[in-house]
């Protein structure tokens, strides 16, 4: 297969992100926006050994599961990734992804339930996230970004987010427009308007400004009153360079900056930065399935805790619950619900991260019965959490994810599929963990894209019977020797683990460049090692991209060696 080459095949398999997999005399190419069994004509962007990487050219004969895309940008847009799959296909799709993925990462072998469908495949987002930039001619553009790029595709409506998008999109529009105010350019790191976010909470409106300075919002506040009754209007000044979306400078604008509603027979108040799930509807169904598994009896420890809703309904239900979150505004959010709903006593946050605070919950409920909800960001769990939810005792653990890849390998360590050696993940072809997976049930939480959110629940294995054996220590015949002991446990003391962090920091001291964790999860996989440390690394290989140097793969070589890795 040659680049720029017009080719032909059937696809005979999706891949993560939803691009057909079509095989040809030995390449494997990838082709966005096909479908299992259809027969395509596609020009080859870019080959690699026996990768290639398509665009399509035409479909010559369609599967039945096709639909023509409702968004008429789709095809540009980096924010749905399966608009032209039926909605049965999509459904089939994540549920086969979901398990292929437990299954290739993890050695996860549990069926996994059908995926459970959201009443609206549209329309169904309660948050707006908007980068604001400038097009090639300079004019200020809103819009999400295209796929594996940060060029804004320009949008005046988007189908999954809520009718009222098109009114905040067409007021910031015509604020920058009137006050000659222009979208941030990420590349010669100008303009003042960065992005716009918008939460919807009850028919009340929390809006977000970024900019890079203090701004005279008179006239965009006058356009949103046409349109939104009770909202509040905050402003995040983000002189930074880095890529995060809010810094720690806020105005408050309009109103109080948060707002206070009731979900689930909880009051809570909520700030532009509290995480609650974008999909109202979903996020119902899945928190009344992690109280199914909560006992009345026992006490619950809710980790990634954010604003406190799931902590505060399992106070209800349970003896107490305990909440650990790292956001100052979502843990305050946390304290003040609890105060709102009654459950001074029942209820308890812990701000700080996870991996610090959870070995301090977990002591408070020694000897209880308990159950550990964990619901952490796309990351996942750190690994020292990981180590400490598997210590705990918990009599059941429920895992609730939106990343298949770190779900799998938390998934793994918990049920000991894998196991960690020095910081690297093998798979050990056995379950010896102290945990077993009881079920796995997949929510579509977001509907045209190739995301979902999945809940596991794990249950402690209780042992068949017990066997006593009396050990006599000492230096004496027939005595276990404890200078023997300690010798032992020397020689096999762990080593230290090493990081990619520390590969490349090595690499950099030592051979004076540095280089990208994905070329070092590249030679990792050529020599034959996992690379499931490092998820994000991992999907970086599936995408087009550059590869290492020679003298990159040497230097990287050499440092495996001095790590003993190789």
């Amino acid at each position: 297969m040659e680049k720029n080459g017009i080719y032909e095949g059937i696809v005979s398999a999706l891949g993560t992100d939803g691009e057909g997999i079509i095989k040809i005399e030995g390449t494997t190419a990838f082709v966005p926006f096909c479908l299992v069994g259809e027969n395509v004509k596609f020009k080859a962007l870019k080959v690699k050994d026996n990768i290639a990487y398509g665009k399509v050219e035409s479909i010559e004969s369609e599967a039945y599961s096709r639909t023509n895309p409702p968004c008429s940008v789709f095809y540009k847009c980096g924010g749905c990734d399966i608009q032209h799959m039926d909605y049965t296909a999509q459904l089939a799709f994540k549920k086969e992804q979901l398990f292929s993925t437990l299954w290739k990462i993890g050695g996860n072998e549990t069926k996994v339930d059908d995926v459970v469908p959201c009443d609206s495949q549209f329309r169904y987002r309660n948050k707006l996230s908007l980068p604001i930039g400038v097009n090639a001619n300079g004019e200020t553009v809103c819009g999400f970004y295209a796929r594996h790029s940060h060029r804004i595709v320009e949008i005046d409506d988007c189908l999954i987010q809520a009718e009222w998008v098109k009114k905040v999109i067409s007021a910031v529009l015509k604020y920058a427009k009137v006050r000659h105010i222009r979208g941030y350019n990420e590349e010669t790191r100008t303009g003042e308007l960065r992005r716009i976010v918008v939460r919807e909470i009850k028919n009340k409106y929390i809006f977000a400004l970024v900019t890079t300075k203090m701004l005279d919002l008179a006239p965009l506040l006058e356009e949103l009153d046409k349109n939104f009754e009770n909202y509040t209007f905050l402003i995040n000044i983000n002189k930074s360079q880095n890529n995060a979306i809010f810094s720690k400078e806020w105005h408050i604008c309009r109103g109080l900056g948060f707002f206070e509603a009731e979900d689930n027979g909880i009051k809570y108040k909520a700030g532009a930065s509290t995480f609650l799930q974008v999909n109202d509807d979903v996020r119902a169904k899945l928190y009344a399935r992690v109280l199914e598994e909560a006992d009345e009896n026992a006490v619950a420890i809710d980790l990634y805790s954010g604003g406190g809703m799931l902590t505060a309904m399992l106070a209800k239900k349970c003896k107490k619950a305990y909440g650990i979150e790292i956001v100052e505004e979502a843990s305050r959010c946390a304290d003040e619900l609890k105060e709102a709903n009654g459950l001074t006593v029942k209820m308890f946050n812990v701000c700080g991260k996870v991996e610090d605070k959870i070995d301090e919950v977990i002591s408070k409920t020694d000897g209880l019965k308990k159950i550990i909800v964990c619901d952490p960001p796309r990351k996942g769990m750190e690994r020292s959490v990981v180590k400490a939810v598997s210590l705990s005792g918990a009599d059941k653990i429920v895992l609730v994810s939106c990343n298949p890849a770190t779900l799998a390998r938390d998934l793994g360590l918990l049920t000991g599929a894998l196991e960690d050696f020095s910081g690297a993940l093998y798979k050990t072809c056995r379950n010896e963990g102290l945990y077993e997976v009881k079920k796995i049930i997949p929510f579509d939480m977001f509907p045209q894209t190739k995301w979902c959110e999945t809940l596991v629940c794990l249950s402690h294995k209780k042992p068949d019977g017990h066997i006593n054996i009396k050990v006599e220590f000492g230096e004496e015949e027939e005595q276990v020797s404890l200078k023997e002991v300690a010798k032992r446990a020397e020689e096999r003391k762990p080593k230290e683990k090493v990081t990619y962090k520390k590969i490349q920091d090595y690499i950099e001291k030592t051979y004076g460049f540095k280089v990208h964790t994905a070329y070092i999860a590249e030679v990792k996989r050529n020599l034959g090692l996992p690379m499931y440390d490092a998820p994000n690394a991992v999907e970086e290989l599936k995408h087009p991209r550059s590869h290492p140097t020679p003298k990159m793969v040497e230097a990287i070589k050499e440092t495996l060696k001095h790590f003993e890795i190789i």
